[in-house]
């Protein structure tokens, strides 16, 4: 996906986040993960919450049983991407550079991280 990755709020975000850690899901469980309850006024709003997500094309929605099952759209990277770039596109003139700068000099790696992106940078070196 690209940068018309919508934005989503806070509480929409841990919506996406239950479905990509524990994939498809009906409403009850999603609300029980979410509000850690499953009150008919948690229930109401995860509910809204889901119509508003698949209205912004986040989710969809398995209408084929009684109980409707919702599923994730884009997968987690596929957001990211879209919203890192879109952020880019507003605040660097389309250049990822100035994050990724801005990332590397204020965040603490691990030997593990710094392996990893030193790989992919040497794999997309010269494409």
């Amino acid at each position: 996906m690209d940068a018309s990755v919508p934005e989503v709020t806070e509480k929409e975000l841990e919506v996406l986040q239950m479905l990509w850690e524990h994939g498809p899901s009906p409403i009850r469980p999603l609300t029980e993960a979410v509000y850690g309850d499953s009150s008919s006024a948690s229930y109401g709003t995860v509910q809204k919450l889901l119509e508003r997500l698949e209205a912004k094309g986040c989710v969809t929605r398995d209408r084929s049983a009684m109980t409707h099952i919702f599923h994730p759209r884009l997968s987690r990277e596929e957001y990211i991407g879209g919203r890192l770039r879109a952020m880019a596109d507003k605040l660097c003139g389309g250049s990822l550079t100035p994050v990724l700068t801005h990332l590397l000099q204020t965040e603490t790696l691990s030997a593990g991280d710094r392996k990893a992106l030193r790989r992919l940078l040497n794999s997309t070196d010269g494409s």
